[in-house]
């Protein structure tokens, strides 16, 4: 909840000035559409980051299980639905070249499928499937921190090679990291999702307690 309430004291600010030249993703020319519905995308996503925290709280979600249900439809209908729908026409519309933009497209499409499935299994009181779900959904909502950690290690790395790999392209360079960050932090997230969902299955935990030492 920390890191997600820093990341976003940080990056939403720009944003409420309704000012594009305050966006830390410039408008493409020529589409007025384009910095509305990325404010719009933001805000959304921000109410999608501050309900999931409530919503994979143990505390929270074991003593206000009435709010738990209300969290979760806030953030299905009011985070997850519209900031992925604005994200596939945000990530179509990216200026930093054709890998961005299917990661951003997958990305945003794979969010609301898990989302839904997640909220499917919930209404059918399969609560072992919601909870894996929505735990993978989760992690598709707090990739976008780890992707802005990631990208900044990729420039970093990627730098000294502007005039060799780049042919002295900074632009190229930069796309480049991104592409990394956007790609990497959704497969990282979804694999260490599910790795700790396996070890906290309690067949897991018996084979463990009663393996043979060697």
């Amino acid at each position: 909840m920390l890191v997600a309430a820093a990341f976003l004291a940080f990056s939403v600010p720009p944003y409420l000035t309704f000012d594009p030249a305050a966006s830390r993703l410039p408008p493409p020319p020529g589409n007025d559409f384009y910095h509305p519905l990325l404010v719009a995308h933001v805000l959304f996503g921000t109410v999608a980051m501050v309900t999931a925290c409530f919503q994979i709280w143990p505390a929270f979600r074991t003593r206000h299980r009435r709010g738990h249900r209300i969290t979760g439809r806030v953030y299905v209908f009011a985070g997850v639905l519209p900031a992925g729908l604005l994200g596939l026409y945000i990530g179509w519309h990216t200026a930093a070249g054709p890998s961005v933009r299917v990661a951003n497209l997958v990305g945003s499409a794979l969010w609301i499928a898990v989302t839904l499935i997640g909220l499917r299994a919930a209404r059918q009181r399969r609560f072992g499937d919601h909870r894996r779900w929505m735990s993978r959904s989760f992690a598709l909502s707090m990739s976008i921190i780890l992707s802005r950690v990631i990208t900044v290690v990729a420039t970093i790395a990627l730098t000294p090679q502007v005039n060799t790999t780049f042919g002295g392209s900074n632009e190229l360079m930069t796309y480049s990291a991104a592409s990394i960050g956007v790609w990497l932090s959704p497969l990282l997230l979804l694999l260490l999702t599910d790795w700790l969902l396996d070890r906290r299955k309690p067949g897991v935990r018996a084979r463990a307690a009663v393996a043979p030492a060697h």
